[in-house]
């Protein structure tokens, strides 16, 4: 009976098995175009997430389109035939104006490094990120407005900020009547690489425009705190800000004066339903992180003592091999997956502590500090000395 009942299993887990790759490989078939040239480059730009809120897949195409749009409505303006941003996403431009449309952070990426290759403009996601007002996010946006108070609309623009496929994930702190905002970008993040600051600079000057339509365009960040040396476009931060901005923070963000107030166009029956469709949207988001997120949080729980592929496909109760088959048909493998998240661990360790080389090495599960090295040198295109050094730690 018991050999009999091991054999059901087996075979029971086999179905499961082949039912969801043939699904993947549908999937992948459809999105194959827009792999070709990102085997490499995802390995160091597909970032980890951290360890509470878990990334939606690179792959899945379930965000609408408006951030594309609007890089490419930039990228038009300056005189750039916008065709251009859209090679190897499989989209054209029809299709960023229709309600039906979705992308992935995947196609995501490969416009963002189609257009700092196109613009000349080093300002060119400042300027596309300034065009995303609050009515581009449809639901999303209408709950924003029809928040009861600037406290509630605050707190709703954090807990679901992923349903709009953001460049960057935040969260809110407070320090007395200052609001402070965090960043951090979803799939890039090494701050020496242009995609890093490509998002950020997205996601800054979306963000102030989005409060802007919401609280009055007197609205203004008190401080601007980023993650990486100034670039080219600094002169335009302090065009578009005007605050105070300061590079080679631990991290970046934003800061303004707080207003709990009431809000001018709350209306209760309107947010209800907006913040009901936007919790089944994220219930979708998050639900399509594939098996990559939750490769992703088992080794992020582990650290040190990464286990192999092969315990891990016990742990989620497949075969070694249809993980492997499952990880290829969502476009990564395990050693990408585990690269991206000791990059990310290792980032910030460097920044947020005091650790030596050797603690981080055996922290990330390197034999010794020379291993880590040479991955950190890898990944970022500076020894780990070095990237302290120009973070000022």
């Amino acid at each position: 009976m018991r050999c009999a009942h091991r054999r059901g299993r087996r075979s029971l887990r086999r179905v499961r098995d082949r039912a969801y790759v043939r699904k993947s490989r549908s999937i992948a078939e459809q999105e194959r175009a827009e792999c070709r040239g990102h085997a490499v480059g995802m390995t160091n730009s597909h970032a980890s997430q951290s360890p509470s809120r878990m990334l939606p897949g690179f792959a899945q195409r379930i965000f609408p389109p408006h951030s594309i749009a609007a890089i490419a409505a930039e990228l038009r303006e300056q005189g750039i035939d916008p065709s251009g941003v859209l090679e190897g996403t499989g989209l054209v431009i029809g299709q960023l104006e229709s309600h039906t449309t979705r992308i992935s952070y995947r196609q995501l990426d490969t416009v963002i490094r189609n257009a700092l290759r196109l613009a000349s403009d080093p300002a060119i996601a400042l300027r596309a990120g300034a065009r995303m007002h609050v009515t581009a996010y449809g639901m999303y946006g209408y709950a924003l407005l029809s928040s009861a108070t600037h406290a509630e609309a605050r707190d709703f623009a954090a807990r679901y900020i992923r349903v709009v496929g953001p460049f960057c994930d935040f969260g809110l702190s407070y320090d007395g009547e200052t609001v402070v905002a965090t960043f951090q970008p979803m799939h890039w993040p090494n701050p020496t690489e242009s995609v890093h600051r490509f998002a950020v600079e997205f996601a800054l000057a979306a963000h102030l425009t989005t409060i802007r339509d919401r609280s009055g365009q007197s609205f203004g960040f008190s401080r601007v705190l980023l993650d990486y040396a100034p670039p080219p476009s600094t002169a335009a931060y302090r065009g578009l800000f005007e605050c105070p901005v300061l590079f080679n923070q631990h991290h970046c963000g934003y800061e303004y004066g707080r207003n709990d107030g009431p809000r001018a166009l709350a209306n209760p029956r309107t947010h209800a339903m907006a913040r009901e469709m936007c919790e089944e949207i994220l219930g979708e988001v998050n639900r399509a992180g594939g098996v990559a997120a939750d490769i992703r949080r088992i080794l992020i729980e582990q650290p040190g003592s990464y286990p192999s592929i092969e315990a891990i496909a016990e742990q989620l109760d497949i075969y070694p091999r249809a993980l492997r088959r499952r990880l290829e048909a969502e476009g990564t493998s395990y050693r990408s997956l585990l690269a991206e998240v000791r990059t990310r661990l290792a980032i910030e360790y460097l920044r947020k502590t005091r650790m030596t080389n050797e603690e981080i090495a055996s922290r990330l599960g390197y034999s010794d500090a020379a291993n880590f090295r040479h991955a950190f040198l890898r990944w970022t295109g500076r020894n780990p000395s070095e990237f302290r050094g120009d973070e000022g730690l």
